[in-house]
């Protein structure tokens, strides 16, 4: 008889079937020896593709990737102790920028948690702060339940991750008789009431320069298309977080571009004239609302699934929670029932915008100027929905605000927990979602470093993406705000490996630029080549960085 037949089904079992029931299709992780229990289930049932990483923090990245591009929860595996310890920065990354994760971790048997024992850690006062909820499974019993909250608070009001801890001997216990997963509720739309909507509409043709600020929320409910209609319903600029890039075309005449750049960017000119701001699927944690609010004078409505923290420089006239897409739309009837709308415009800004995007297109100095690499990345790309994933550093101050971007979720920027190094294994999870359509990681030297072992798991698992790498031998964004801070840096600068042979030791392709004609041509053909993973090292000139910093200081838009 087959030790297949042999097999009685187990709380691992129910657990996976739970997990295949929340609609789980890839896990990313790195399995140990208190989780081969659930690795042996997984592989049994066949339905969830589990994706080795190299190191538990890609898995995470993948995992919270996942869940930023299909908004479904993103799920990542690791054993107990260390292994569950490298998951905490992707799982608060993920909780920090609303984006839904479920993150399960091994645990040693509950008979040796009382005291201490090898590899042992409390997980759970570990994940809690990092996640919406946090919790061990204790009985087998308990298992259909705990999997169904885990993955309804993940997807509630309020996104974002949450943990479950499964200790060994509970996942080897038998499944209790005729337990299975728990059926998947209708999905409840939530709609602002009619007296909800008329103060907005009173508060909004009361004001005299209303501006719409808009955040990752609208992309996460789907709402880009109501956006624009508000937008030109009231004829007012939108502005949006680094991390709603894209919910707005840069196309639309009173598109603004991104706000909260570290200085008084252009952007900001048209706040400081505002005396009322829409803040639509905004949350303060992608960037300090004291930037556009700074005396906290304006009138503000915030539209969201959720309330927002409480901040000095945030005080809202109106809170509205809701269904975005919906609230958006009673909101525009109610607006047209009043013939409510503006002329509010500022096309300086946007001519602003487009001259710095232009400015070096014709460069030839190299190291290349950053605005030649921006210029030169939009150009290179196929189409207006290929996907770029912009890491953290001095690049992203730079790819945030130049980089033209017309879809949501299109230039992917996290600036909420400002996590290094996340796109590179973000790219496979992207690439896996979105087969043969190119994926672009944008990374500095620094941040590429960190998470290079990746570049095995992207090779392996038949990845198609580009790696583009800025490269200036230092932390440049640190540099950058030293040199901002006293006018010198220190403790910033590194060396680096060679790209090319690098990424032909992990199977990929390396590439380095050497002049700024060649960068173009490279990425081009890189991302166009339709297979494999390619590597592009390109040396950027940052002293752009205080250059740009002194001419924002002078610009001066009068009153």
């Amino acid at each position: 008889m087959s030790n297949q037949s042999k097999h009685v089904r187990t709380t691992a079992d129910l657990f996976v079937e739970c997990l295949v029931n929340e609609g789980v299709r890839v896990m990313f992780g790195i399995p140990g020896e208190e989780n081969i229990p659930l690795m042996e289930a997984i592989e049994r049932d066949g339905r969830i593709r589990f994706i080795l990483t190299r190191h538990e923090q890609g898995a995470g990245f993948m995992a919270a990737t996942h869940g930023h591009l299909t908004g479904e929860p993103g799920v990542c595996l690791a054993t107990l102790g260390p292994g569950a310890l490298n998951l905490t920065l992707p799982v608060a990354q993920a909780n920090a920028s609303t984006v839904p994760l479920v993150a399960i971790c091994a645990q040693g048997d509950v008979g040796r948690l009382y005291k201490e024992s090898h590899q042992i850690i409390d997980l759970e006062s570990v994940f809690r702060p990092l996640t919406q909820w946090t919790s061990m499974v204790m009985t087998p019993e308990s298992v259909p339940e705990m999997i169904r909250k885990a993955f309804s608070i993940a997807q509630r009001k309020r996104p974002g991750a949450t943990c479950l801890i499964l200790p060994e001997d509970v996942a080897e216990m038998p499944a209790p008789e005729g337990a299975k997963p728990l059926p998947l509720p209708k999905p409840v739309q939530i709609v602002p009431t009619t007296g909800t909507i008329e103060e907005a509409v009173d508060i909004i043709a009361g004001a005299r320069h209303p501006i719409i600020l808009a955040g990752n929320g609208v992309a996460r409910g789907h709402a880009e298309n109501r956006l624009l209609a508000l937008a030109e319903q009231l004829n007012v600029p939108v502005a949006t977080t680094f991390e709603g890039k894209g919910v707005i075309s840069d196309r639309i005449p009173n598109a603004l571009g991104v706000v909260g750049f570290m200085r008084h960017d252009y952007e900001n000119f048209a706040f400081d004239q505002a005396d009322l701001i829409i803040a639509i699927g905004f949350s303060i944690q992608q960037f300090d609302p004291k930037k556009i609010n700074p005396n906290d004078d304006k009138t503000i409505i915030h539209i969201n699934t959720f309330a927002e923290d409480t901040d000095a420089h945030y005080s809202t006239a109106l809170n509205i929670m809701g269904d975005i897409d919906a609230t958006l739309a009673a909101l525009i009837a109610g607006l047209k029932a009043h013939h409510v709308s503006f002329d509010e415009s500022h096309p300086k800004i946007h001519e602003l915008l487009t001259d710095e995007y232009m400015s070096h297109a014709d460069d030839d100095a190299f190291p290349m100027k950053p605005q030649r690499v921006v210029y030169e990345t939009r150009r290179a790309m196929e189409t207006d929905t290929d996907i770029t994933l912009v890491d953290t550093g001095a690049l992203k101050m730079w790819m945030a605000r130049l980089y033209p971007t017309y879809y949501s979720n299109t230039c992917v920027i996290d600036n909420s927990l400002s996590t290094m190094a996340w796109t590179l294994p973000g790219a496979v999870a992207a690439s896996l979602e979105h087969p043969g359509r190119p994926v672009l990681a944008v990374m500095g030297d620094g941040s590429f470093m960190m998470n290079v072992q990746e570049l095995e798991t992207a090779v392996r698992v038949g990845a198609r993406m580009v790696v583009l790498v800025w490269v200036d031998e230092a932390y440049g964004l640190i540099k950058w705000k030293m040199d901002i801070h006293d006018g010198s840096h220190e403790y910033v600068d590194f060396g680096n490996p060679d790209v090319v042979e690098l990424a032909s030791s992990f199977g990929a392709k390396g590439h380095e630029i050497t002049a700024a004609d060649e960068l173009y041509p490279v990425l081009r053909s890189a991302l166009r080549s339709g297979s494999g993973v390619d590597i592009i090292a390109c040396p950027v000139d940052y002293r752009e960085n205080m250059k740009l910093i002194e001419k924002l200081g002078d610009i001066d838009f009068g009153s």
